[in-house]
């Protein structure tokens, strides 16, 4: 169960990590966005971080 749960928040953290990147190779990246995509994955990296707690 654990395992399966960590892998799906790596998943969904490496997705908004793409996400991310596409929007900074834009010629005129959305701030907004991209700050939502940041505190997104920050959100989903402290949660893995509390699994290994």
């Amino acid at each position: 169960m654990e395992a399966s749960h960590v892998a799906a928040l790596q998943a969904k953290h490496e997705g908004l990590e793409q996400r991310l990147r596409e929007e900074m190779a834009r010629p005129a990246p959305d701030s907004t966005m991209v700050q939502s995509l940041k505190k997104q994955k920050l959100k989903i990296k402290e949660q893995m971080a509390h699994i290994y707690i």
